[in-house]
């Protein structure tokens, strides 16, 4: 499988996440907890040599560790056959927002990746629709997804900043940090 490499704030799973979000149906992997980050910026299949040039560049950023609420978790991706269920930020959004907007373009830059024209969406996946999953398992998602309050969960501190890439044994979780330094 070709590498996949991105930068992201990695996100603590406990005590939130731990054994409460059990997949809906088969149709659907839970993401395992070490998977658990905010993507700053999406690499994609660059060389390892164009991801570490990316991580080592300094972060405009002096502000320090960021603080974010949970909120509502929403299908993100193909608005017709979604890719994701993600938590979006109550506490903490607009900071994120800011990191990201003012990161993105000079990582990106750095490894030769164009710019996503999207503005930032900071989120938090934590499900994802296997690729068999027919309509009625995406709604069947979908009624999960809106049956969770998350805003009376204590807020998270985002510390650090890391670069990711795939797993070798994909089995259990997705990906693995590369290198990582506090924010």
């Amino acid at each position: 499988m070709a590498p996949n490499w991105f930068i992201a704030l990695p996100v603590p799973a406990s005590p939130w996440f731990d054994h409460r979000f059990d997949p809906p149906s088969p149709a659907f992997r839970r993401c395992h907890p070490q998977d658990l980050h905010l993507t700053v910026a999406f690499l994609g299949a660059v060389t390892e040599t164009q991801a570490r040039a990316a991580f080592d560049r300094p972060l405009a950023w002096d502000q320090g560790a960021i603080a974010v609420g949970l909120g509502a978790i929403v299908p993100l991706g193909n608005p017709h056959r979604y890719s994701a269920l993600s938590i979006l930020l109550t506490l903490g959004h607009d900071r994120a927002c800011s990191l990201l907007h003012q990161n993105q373009p000079h990582l990106l830059g750095t490894a030769g990746v164009p710019l996503d024209p999207r503005p930032p969406k900071p989120h938090i996946t934590v499900m994802r629709p296997q690729r068999h999953a027919s309509h009625q398992d995406r709604q069947i998602g979908l009624t999960w997804a809106e049956g969770w309050d998350l805003s009376q969960t204590d807020p998270l501190l985002l510390r650090d900043i890391a670069l990711y890439t795939w797993t070798d044994d994909r089995q259990t979780h997705l990906f693995e940090i590369v290198d990582r330094r506090p924010l």
